[in-house]
């Protein structure tokens, strides 16, 4: 007797996506815990001597910045078809690839391109919360399309440049943060946040970007 293969009830969704959130916490939490032991390395993963050395845009916006990390992949895709994903990153969002469960409200990120969030203006946005600040999400503010985009706070950059490495993509991604010590509480969440938590979250989403495109590219 044939069997058809049925989908899971609507009701049992959330739950195995949330199994499978817990599950990539579990696995990334060494790295959280070990991360300031390998932190010459990580500052760099991925990302060769002329990568680390180059001047990005938002460079000069904080220059005494305490953490600052460059990290790089390629992407079997055109800039063209990485540039998307990053558009519409950000919470509820397209989300940050990454722990959905950290970042996303335990909302999976999203896997194919949302066009009502591929809209990208000066100033707009890049929420990490619900609730976006200027002390808590980042503002567009700088790009120039499939090329780079650069987001910015008042204590914190993150830009990413986009070059083409044959038919495929050279993906950099570049962090400044600094701390005000005037405001303790701040500045020491700041410090687990980008010492502990920011390279498991920032490789995961790297290759959360590749997978993505380089998927959808195949797809065309």
């Amino acid at each position: 007797m044939a069997h058809t293969r049925t989908n899971p009830p609507a009701m049992l969704r959330p739950a195995r996506h949330l199994g499978h959130q817990i599950a990539t916490v579990a696995a990334d939490l060494p790295l959280f815990l070990t991360a300031p032991l390998y932190r010459r390395w990580h500052c760099r993963w991925g990302a060769t001597d002329h990568e680390v050395t180059a001047e990005l845009p938002g460079d000069d916006r904080l220059p005494d910045a305490a953490f600052r990390c460059t990290r790089a992949i390629s992407i079997d895709a055109p800039p063209s078809a990485v540039w998307p994903w990053l558009v519409q990153a950000g919470c509820l969002r397209g989300g940050f690839y990454s722990n959905d469960l950290l970042d996303n409200l335990a909302r999976p990120s999203a896997r194919e391109i949302l066009p009502e969030f591929q809209v990208l203006d000066i100033g707009q946005w890049v929420p990490m919360s619900p609730s976006p600040s200027e002390v808590t999400a980042f503002r567009v503010t700088g790009f120039e399309e499939h090329r780079w985009l650069l987001w910015a706070k008042p204590d914190s950059t993150w830009v990413w440049d986009l070059q083409p490495e044959g038919e495929g993509t050279r993906l950099v991604t570049r962090v400044h943060a600094a701390r005000d010590w005037r405001h303790p509480a701040m500045a020491g969440l700041g410090v687990v946040l980008m010492e502990f938590g920011d390279f498991p979250m920032m490789r995961r989403m790297l290759r959360g970007i590749k997978d993505r495109a380089e998927r959808l590219h195949r797809r065309g």
